[in-house]
């Protein structure tokens, strides 16, 4: 049995695995679907998503795109990441199950999607507070 986790938006393969609302969750049987369910983002602390889909015991991350932390992540946990893969879900899962789904390039760049889906919830890592004082001299 197989357990895939897609990253998931409106029902479309989403861009940013980390900022995606959604996942859906296919459990595989050979070429049957056993069951189907669709999860929220737990949220996007560093880390976070790899250990808890580790948790629900899936076995591959399907996203447009990803960083190489990510992937380094996921692959830590045993799960395999396909990156480059775009469409709707039902799309996707029909390719995984006749052989023929081809993952690529990742489509988003590190760091990229800031303004889209899920924020960080450790956001802060990244932003700077730029004081500027006018003296009168």
């Amino acid at each position: 049995m197989k357990k895939i986790a897609i990253a998931t938006d409106s029902g479309m393969v989403a861009q940013h695995f980390g900022r995606c609302p959604n996942y859906t969750i296919f459990d595989l049987d050979g070429e049957k679907i056993i069951n189907k369910k669709e999860i929220p983002n737990p949220g996007h602390s560093t880390g976070y998503i790899p250990k808890y889909l580790h948790e629900q015991n899936v076995n591959v991350i399907i996203s447009g795109g990803m960083g190489r932390r990510a992937i380094d992540l996921f692959n830590q946990f045993s799960i395999e990441p396909i990156v480059g893969i775009t469409g709707t879900i039902d799309n996707c899962i029909k390719e995984i199950l006749d052989g023929s789904l081809k993952g690529g390039e990742s489509l988003c760049s590190p760091g990229g999607g800031k303004d889209y889906g899920v924020a960080k919830e450790d956001a802060g890592q990244f932003g700077h507070d730029h004081h500027h004082h006018n003296h009168d001299h």
